[in-house]
């Protein structure tokens, strides 16, 4: 029996104005640029009427056992499939010149440009999305999966559900749902009002809006000779630079901004707290013109009280990167600061509002024999300088005033993670020492993550990393 199937039905178009192509796809995961097709399923309606036709894919690659789960797909059923490079050809022609219409469609959309791409073909159709249909038509509806669906309008599911011609035939039977509840005009309006493009900026190809992924994750905008204009982050990246395109809502500096603009970047994460990472790193190197200034960080450091000989704690700074394991047992530390002015600051602070004397804080030099400090004359040290203050009682007061700042100390053994995005096809962010050292997606990755060497410690990642992990404790991986 072959791989494939094509069927014919004398039914004319009653949609849209436009012929319109039905697809689903199944593949081995759910990222365009690692994981392949393994059943396309194509339903082709227009005025000379109805045409469906599907075959299973060779992917080149195994299929995961939760894939196999779900679709009923396993590697000897696509062993004598054709690939998809023999397929190609005829899916194109199946497609060009259509309304593409998928659930979800950006998934099987980019799937599908992805495919094209890998051998030089080049692919692009106005895209439409019944899950954006079915919330603009049904806005009382909380759910609009293609299973939502299915129960919500008893749709008649001709075969197994997610395999690929089956689901297809899903999205038609919704329209007809759709056409005996609405006014044919309302479905059209509908479909035209999802299909508007918007205006695109004069510098920038048009194609790239094609591209334009609906997943969450970073963007970057360029101009022309490379200059950094924009860094943003979104849980829809398409949704969010559409946005930026908007008439309605530009103002002078995004004018500007879109005036330069000739090049967009991006890069999906699997969840929002890599997306966090990405945005703070690429904004704190790229330094993009349109961005609020980041603080620089480069001098991130700590405070660390050290004993005198005649037991007064004394405030150093110290660096971060020489720090070293805190033990917080018998070490004060606290911070970290992103620079050595902003500890200065504030022991400055403590100094002017508490009655700390500004020789034990290291303000000023203390001499070899006792002094006042510059404050003291004036009512604003206590004098601990000068004996009147016992160094007990000063030491007490500056732990007491610098509790609130301490430094977290690193609560695990050594590096531990935190995975994102779908169970089949996590991405696991490492982290040590409130560092994050990169990404991995399966655990025999750690070691030559790890070789690479320590990462650079940057305060905002700190803070990002302090709170995720504080929020997520149940979920830390141990290595």
């Amino acid at each position: 029996m072959l791989p494939f199937r094509e069927t014919l039905n004398r039914v004319a178009n009653p949609y849209y104005s436009e012929p319109l192509v039905f697809v689903d796809l199944e593949t081995t995961g759910a990222t365009p640029a690692s994981d392949r097709i393994t059943e396309v399923g194509i339903v082709q309606v227009d005025d000379d009427g109805v045409r469906s036709w599907s075959s299973l894919v060779n992917p080149q690659q195994p299929i995961p056992p939760f894939i196999q789960r779900l679709t009923g797909i396993d590697d000897a059923m696509v062993a004598s499939a054709p690939t998809f490079a023999e397929l190609a050809e005829t899916v194109l022609a199946k497609l060009q010149g259509r309304v593409f219409v998928a659930h979800n469609a950006r998934f099987d959309y980019g799937f599908l440009k992805q495919e094209f791409q890998r051998l030089g073909l080049r692919f692009s159709a106005p895209v439409l999305c019944t899950v954006k249909l079915s919330r603009k038509l049904y806005p009382d509806q909380f759910k609009h999966s293609l299973d939502a669906l299915v129960a919500r309008h008893q749709l008649a599911i001709d075969g197994d559900r997610h395999r690929a011609l089956s689901d297809a035939a899903l999205l038609p039977a919704f329209l007809d749902v759709v056409l005996r509840e609405h006014p044919f005009e309302a479905l059209h309006q509908a479909i035209a009002e999802l299909l508007r493009q918007p205006r695109i900026p004069a510098g920038l190809d048009p194609a790239v809006v094609d591209e334009l992924p609906e997943t969450g994750g970073c963007y970057t905008f360029y101009a022309a000779d490379g200059t950094v204009l924009l860094v943003g982050r979104s849980h829809n990246i398409r949704k969010r630079v559409l946005q930026h395109f908007a008439a309605d809502a530009r103002k002078p500096r995004e004018l500007e901004m879109l005036g330069r603009l000739a090049r967009i970047d991006w890069r999906e994460s699997a969840g929002e707290f890599g997306a966090m990472l990405d945005e703070a790193r690429l904004i704190r190197t790229l330094k993009p013109v349109y961005n609020p200034r980041p603080k620089k960080s480069a001098g991130a450091c700590v405070l660390r009280l050290r004993e005198a000989c005649d037991a007064a704690l004394l405030p150093e700074v110290v660096d971060l990167a020489v720090l070293g394991p805190v033990d917080p047992q018998r070490d004060f530390v606290f911070g970290p600061f992103r620079a050595r002015r902003d500890a200065q600051r504030l022991l400055d602070k403590l100094a002017d509002g508490t009655g700390l004397c500004r020789q034990l804080l290291g303000l000023e030099p203390r001499p070899v024999v006792a002094a006042p400090c510059s404050a003291q004359p004036l009512g604003k040290c206590r004098g601990a300088c000068v004996g009147r203050e016992p160094l007990a009682t000063h030491n007490a007061r500056l732990l007491s005033l610098l509790a609130k700042h301490s430094f977290a100390d690193w609560p695990y053994p050594g590096p531990v993670g935190l995975a994102e995005g779908p169970a089949w096809a996590p991405e696991i962010h490492v982290i040590d020492r409130w560092c994050h050292l990169g990404v991995i997606h399966d655990a025999s990755e750690l070691e030559a993550l790890l070789a690479a060497g320590p990462a650079e410690f940057d305060f905002d990642g700190y803070k990002l990393i302090q709170f995720e992990l504080k929020r997520r404790a149940g979920e830390v991986l141990r290595f």
